[in-house]
């Protein structure tokens, strides 16, 4: 059956990611730092409210945008962050929904799509999905953006410039000046800017600002399945120029529908909720985790996400080889092939337990020395 598939899925596999995460099924008592899903429940007002959502009969579509409480939430906290009142937003099925509302709603065959690497893969195989190129603006060491590594990526074909910040896989957060550097490139080149921005919550050395606060034609993403423990109840947002953000709603129409309508209530009745604890628990968190291994590893202190990004420490030896063999020790991590077109790192998430943490920083270290 495979010549009936459509050219575009006939080489797709399973990400990196997800690799890990069916491997860690069949492994008993593992310590797993692969995932990237917050570690804490959801709070009990918003569950409260969720239930209260279903009992009460809110279980029907609702406007394609979402329920006009939650749009009106959202649209106070995004001028409150950024300064600036977006022209159109409405309710996605999760951040990953919006990105693939805006990839159909931008991309055409053999346009050019400006991505960091390292990268959410979601980026390139989407691009890919709808006939774009995906091409590398290379961040590394230190995952930053530089204005000449950036504007030389520009040709005549590019249409988008991608940012992510705070960042998966690396944890970094690009600081104004950078965000500023993207508005400049985007605005000698007339280029869109589309701003993952789903971690925006989860930052340690300041809040995070804003890509559209610096470039009015940016297409923002972001939600709350992260900051508020809710990854499989799909509630993102996407906000930006009516032009581009009302046809991603259209398209939604004939695609997702709508965000699922117990959670757009649960989530507009609880935008308030103090998510300031949970912040500072995952402060102390990568605090454990980068005292733990600085010593033995080469890697950037976080200031955003939950993620470390550190380079293998095994001479000659690729990031999936590092993995694979700390696999064979219950030790899950994500090797940095999945996010990069380079392989000389692993993903670390310390979206965990202290406890899975501590056997983490203990496991890692010890294969630093077994290495040398």
């Amino acid at each position: 059956m495979e010549e009936l598939l459509a050219s575009r899925v006939r080489n797709l596999n399973v990400s990196g990611i997800r690799k890990i995460f069916n491997r860690a099924a069949s492994i008993k008592d593992s310590i797993n730092l692969s995932i990237g899903q917050p570690d804490f429940d959801v709070p009990d007002p918003v569950k409260e409210a969720a239930i209260r959502a279903i009992r009460d009969g809110f279980n029907r579509y609702t406007m394609t945008g979402g329920i006009t409480e939650l749009q009106e939430g959202i649209r106070r906290q995004v001028i409150d962050r950024c300064g600036v009142e977006p022209e159109h937003l409405f309710v996605t099925s999760g951040v990953s929904g919006g990105l693939l509302l805006a990839f159909m709603s931008l991309v055409d065959e053999g346009d050019e799509v400006l991505i960091p690497d390292p990268f959410f893969i979601v980026y390139k195989v989407l691009v890919e999905q709808f006939g774009g190129v995906p091409v590398f603006y290379n961040t590394y060491p230190d995952f930053r953006i530089r204005e000449e590594e950036l504007e030389s990526k520009v040709t005549d074909r590019t249409r988008i410039i991608v940012v992510n910040s705070p960042q998966n896989p690396t944890g970094g957060c690009y600081s104004e000046d950078e965000l500023k550097t993207v508005a400049a490139v985007a605005s000698r080149h007339r280029l869109l800017v589309l701003s993952d921005e789903i971690y925006e919550r989860f930052t340690y050395e300041g809040a995070a600002s804003s890509m559209l606060r610096h470039h009015p034609d940016t297409v923002m993403l972001s939600g709350f399945t992260k900051s508020m423990g809710m990854p499989g109840w799909r509630i993102g947002y996407a906000a930006g120029p009516r032009a581009v953000v009302e046809k991603m709603e259209t398209l939604q129409q004939f695609t997702f529908v709508c965000a699922p309508s117990p959670f757009q209530k649960a989530c507009a009745e609880t935008l308030d909720v103090d998510l300031d604890p949970i912040i500072e628990s995952y402060r102390k968190k990568r605090d454990l985790v980068y005292e733990g291994l600085k010593d033995r590893y080469r890697m950037v202190k976080p200031e955003g996400a939950f993620y470390f990004f550190i380079e293998v420490p095994w001479e000659g030896k690729t990031g999936t080889e590092f993995v694979e063999a700390a696999i064979k020790r219950k030790l899950l991590l994500v090797p940095g092939g999945a996010f990069s077109t380079r392989d000389t790192h692993f993903r670390l998430s310390f979206a965990a337990s202290d406890e899975t943490l501590e056997r983490g920083i203990e496991a890692l270290n010890s294969m630093a020395v077994e290495g040398k």
